[in-house]
């Protein structure tokens, strides 16, 4: 069985690619698309997604471990529909900003950017208003005692990969989740010390698109 891994107190950098895809797991609770179960999605899955359709705001920590043992980690904000920023921890200069109609991936010491149609990603699904599984294709789902693992495919601008997530199954809480891609290559995202509820400043979520067309 799989478990959630605990927080390091390393965390040198990752690479660009593997920012973007371990950030756009979150993206897929509950969501992708994928062969459907014959059944189609279980209660436990429908009722996570509720659980997450509920939460408009939410803000805390996370950690990423990507393939070759690399660790970052930084701070996340989300707002429904369409908004999310990630801010990794210095010395990574690295920042993810959606706002409601595209994604940016953005080098603060380079001064680059990377720019993606929101629609074209799955952020696009975690930033509904609604999560509803009877229009998405869930792969498998387990439920053990201590954890539910949700098994999602999803197929983006970044190509093909498999999302396995894994949550509280008291509270429906998102542990963390791995995205594998079509090399077999594993990317972990960590979450904790999440709150929900929060009011964000419209700031949090501005696209700097004057130094974006810059380039």
């Amino acid at each position: 069985m799989m478990t959630p891994r605990s927080i390091p107190s390393h965390r040198p950098s990752l690479s660009r690619r593997h920012l973007v895809l371990g950030l756009a797991g979150l993206a897929a609770v509950g969501l992708a698309g994928a062969p459907a179960l014959a059944q189609g999605p279980s209660d436990a899955a429908q009722k996570i997604a509720d659980h997450f359709s509920s939460v408009k705001t939410m803000t805390g920590e996370f950690v990423q471990f990507g393939p070759r043992g690399e660790q970052t980690g930084g701070k996340f904000f989300i707002e429904r529909p369409g908004k999310l920023r990630f801010n990794f921890e210095d010395p990574s200069p690295i920042r993810v900003i959606a706002d409601g109609s595209n994604v940016v991936v953005g080098n603060l010491k380079l001064k680059t950017w990377d720019l993606y149609p929101l629609s074209k990603t799955p952020l696009s699904l975690l930033l509904a208003d609604r999560i509803d599984l009877s229009n998405q294709m869930v792969r498998s789902v387990k439920e053990e005692s201590d954890l539910t693992t949700i098994v999602l495919g999803n197929k983006t601008v970044f190509g093909d990969s498999t999302i396995t997530m894994m949550f509280d199954p008291k509270t429906y809480d998102l542990r963390q989740w791995t995205i594998t891609d079509l090399q077999g290559k594993d990317t972990t995202v960590m979450i904790y010390n999440v709150q929900t509820g929060v009011r964000f400043d419209s700031k949090v979520f501005t696209i700097p698109y004057d130094d974006v067309h810059k380039l």
